[in-house]
């Protein structure tokens, strides 16, 4: 029997997702209403509204829907506690769908045959966590999950690091559930493994940062309880105080039809026998999907200063999942900055120095060449002679806010040694680079 699930997109019902379990098929159908309506608009470029023309097989259309779901889930141990706790599979997409949908990434929600409630009537009441009770579940991370609360996972955000989300109210933060209210803060306690302590103060400083030069980026602050904890403001969230609106993202694999393990440009690693394979998200990919955007022009450039501020501040690991743009009505644009973070400053071996994607064909920044810049300027869109003018002057605005950046985290008692740490690394990075843009500026 096919089991059909309800899609929500905040309050606005919009469609049914669809799984044969004797085929392991999956569908996308949108009400008609939906799709008539003047608000109405796709889930996301790979899901469009269904056209008399459209060449996509049941197969295919099967391997988009379920890739955009999946790209709903978290990653890692978190993934493992959602199917322990609920006795399901990880494979078994419809289960955690209905484990997790009702808060993820964005304005989806997914119920069962359920009645929208009535947005008059309270929600459940909401759930408060004291810092002391944050503080103890961060030091118990070995034997209880820190996404796991009160019996349940408390998060449908991709990825491995150690996260929940909550609402704040008034300095309060509170775990809710129902559909009038929603989280609109990200929490991200210290890693578990040592070498990565420095990581809540590291991204605090990049974010920071980003916001000085001028990217659009999502808000943070540390607090300390008394471990440090970085708090990230949900972009997806609109706080009304009488209830929360949901505002639809999607990130870069579900813009593109890709899934998850095609988050890295080479998804299958660095090893010799499989470097050449570049099927993942790539540059290239994302500038064409710009193409698609309500305002092209002004998302290319966003985009081109996204790409070369990760390369500035060491962040390797910026990849397919780590950008996010906005659906509505008017298309696609894209999303504020985040999870911006100087890898080389945190000092740990096993951290991989490759490229998520590449620069021209240079995965490393050590790597990249004058050639590579050209390379990459063809992907972008534009004159090897324009990049290398955007480069310098981000370059330029890094280098100047560098010392305000170091003293507001002098403010947020991050170490010296840290900000030394991070500061040296991202000068040493601009500074290399600024002299590869000035001989391209010369050839040109």
């Amino acid at each position: 029997m096919t089991t059909a699930l309800e899609v929500w997109l905040d309050h606005e019902f919009i469609g049914h997702l669809h799984h044969d379990p004797a085929t392991n098929r999956f569908s996308f159908v949108y009400t008609k209403e939906w799709q008539e309506s003047k608000n109405g608009f796709p889930l996301s470029p790979s899901i469009p509204f269904p056209n008399g023309n459209s060449q996509t097989t049941e197969e295919k259309h099967s391997a988009l829907v379920r890739q955009f779901f999946e790209n709903l889930l978290p990653e890692g141990d978190t993934l493992d506690a959602v199917a322990q706790l609920n006795a399901i599979s990880k494979s078994n997409l419809v289960g955690l769908m209905l484990a997790l949908g009702k808060e993820t990434a964005g304005a989806i929600r997914i119920q069962k045959n359920a009645p929208e409630p009535n947005r008059s009537e309270p929600d459940s009441p909401f759930r408060e966590i004291s810092p002391q009770e944050l503080s103890n579940r961060i030091q118990n991370r070995l034997h209880m999950p820190f996404s796991q609360w009160d019996g349940k996972v408390r998060l449908s955000i991709a990825g491995y690091q150690d996260k929940i989300a909550v609402y704040e109210n008034e300095g309060k933060w509170f775990l809710v559930e129902g559909s009038r209210f929603a989280t609109t803060y990200i929490v991200k306690p210290l890693p578990q493994k040592p070498q990565l302590d420095t990581l809540p103060a590291n991204e605090f400083f990049c974010m920071k940062l980003a916001k000085a030069v001028g990217l659009a980026t999502a808000e943070v602050e540390i607090k300390y309880v008394p471990e440090p904890v970085l708090f990230v403001e949900r972009f997806d969230r609109l706080d009304l105080k009488d209830h929360v609106k949901r505002i639809h993202v999607i990130d870069g694999c579900q813009a593109l039809g890709l899934s998850v393990a095609m988050k890295y440009e080479r998804p299958y690693g660095d090893s010799k026998d499989v470097q050449d394979i570049r099927d993942g998200v790539s540059y290239l990919k994302l500038f064409q999907l710009i193409n698609q955007s309500a305002n092209p022009a002004k998302d290319r450039l966003s985009l081109l200063r996204w790409a070369l501020f990760q390369i500035l501040i060491g962040n390797c690991d910026a990849h397919g999942k780590n950008i996010s743009f906005f659906m509505s009505q008017k298309g696609l644009n894209l999303a504020p900055a985040y999870d911006l973070v100087c890898l080389p400053a945190l000092k740990d071996a096993a951290l991989s120095t490759s490229l998520a994607m590449a620069i021209g064909d240079a995965f490393s920044e050590s790597e990249i060449t004058k050639n590579e810049w050209i390379l990459f300027a063809d992907d972008c869109q534009m004159q090897p002679k324009a990049l290398a003018n955007q480069l310098i002057h981000l370059i330029q605005k890094i280098l100047k806010a560098l010392p305000g950046i170091a003293a507001i985290s002098r403010e947020n008692a991050i170490s010296e040694k840290v900000i030394q740490t991070i500061t040296s690394t991202i000068t040493d990075i601009c500074n290399r680079q600024n002299k590869i843009a000035l001989e391209i500026k010369i050839d040109a």
